[in-house]
């Protein structure tokens, strides 16, 4: 019999630390009995796809194909993939597998498993590509009623600001802020809003007041104004979503007793925070890093019920590396979707 030759897959990938992406292509593994294969229509542009291209976090494989907020339709499917047909609208994440064994995997809180998850683009080729193979059970269906470019930001920048806002909104009216109205501050505004948060947005840019409005925020402080002084001790949280260093200290003071600070984004950073304040206000410090399933499934039915839908501008996947630029200069608004 003969052995079935398997079709190159044509791919934008950076060849070395820091370099533009180019066109390349490479040969496949053979598609795993619990694999899909998946023709890419969309990719959302993440800043952790620069982050890879630059080798910042010292753990990329190179060439590298990034890409993880991926939506494209079903084309193969592995011998015992089920609940999955040909032509299924799928989208990929952040997580591409975990261990499935330990107590945080059972809970659905794949993003903290014991023995580490597996990244999408983490020694794998990802969706920068025509098409994408990766472990079905780590693909979703995305809603009927939820259009594809608008859906894939959701698979990695939406997880991330949804799964904080669903672990520490206690109840309805809870007063949230949102420091950094961006790719994640501007999505964490619609699904706090949508949640019956008072929603509270600070950024540097006074300019994104309106903006910020439009998105669901009931108030808008500019960061460095003295008028902020306003807020201090209201919040119940503040998710902070910047990746650049800010005033700790000056974010903290913004929590309510019980309150909790929630960082999703990555500063180069240490934290100097007075324990009086902390102890004697019950107040927390916490990180989040994107979702697991359980979380992503009813982040998706969320947005599709109430209609969030992050702001996009949608760009040729020819024109990558300009894209990146855009991303890299703070010049996207708010989510570069490549076609």
């Amino acid at each position: 019999m003969m052995k079935m030759v398997e079709l190159k897959f044509q791919a934008y990938a950076s060849l070395k630390p820091g370099e533009k992406l180019q066109p390349w292509e490479y040969e496949p593994a053979p598609l795993g009995n619990n694999d899909v294969e998946i023709a890419v229509t969309h990719n959302g542009l993440c800043h952790t796809d620069i982050h890879m291209r630059d080798n910042d976090w010292n753990v990329s494989k190179f060439p590298l194909v990034a890409g993880h907020e991926v939506v494209g339709n079903v084309t193969q499917i592995g011998a015992e993939v089920s609940g999955i047909k040909i032509g299924d609208r799928l989208g990929f994440g952040w997580i591409s597998n975990s261990c499935r064994v330990c107590d945080a995997c059972l809970r659905g809180e794949e993003n903290i498993c014991r023995q580490g998850y597996k990244g999408l683009i983490v020694g794998n080729h990802g969706g920068f590509a025509n098409k994408l193979r990766a472990c079905a059970d780590f693909a979703y269906k995305i809603p009927d009623n939820l259009d594809s470019a608008s859906a894939a930001p959701l698979l990695c920048a939406g997880i991330t600001v949804y799964t904080p806002l669903r672990t520490y909104i206690k109840y309805p009216g809870a007063k949230v802020g949102v420091l950094g109205i961006g790719g994640l501050g501007h999505l964490a505004i619609k699904f706090a809003e949508a949640m019956g948060a008072e929603v509270t947005a600070f950024s540097t840019s006074s300019d994104k007041e309106a903006e910020a409005k439009e998105f669901g925020a009931h108030y808008f402080y500019n960061w460095k104004n003295t008028e902020i002084k306003a807020a201090s001790g209201t919040l119940d949280l503040l998710l902070c979503t910047v990746s650049s260093e800010i005033d700790w200290n000056k974010a903290f003071g913004l929590l309510a007793n019980n309150g909790v600070l929630c960082l999703v984004g990555l500063p180069v950073s240490t934290l100097n925070i007075p324990l009086l304040p902390l102890v004697f206000g019950q107040k927390a410090i916490a990180g989040s890093v994107v979702g697991g399933r359980r979380f992503m499934k009813e982040m998706l039915e969320f947005a599709a019920i109430h209609q969030i839908k992050p702001m996009i501008e949608t760009i040729p996947i020819s024109q990558i590396n300009a894209a990146m630029d855009r991303v890299v200069a703070n010049k996207a608004r708010y989510r570069i979707v490549l076609v």
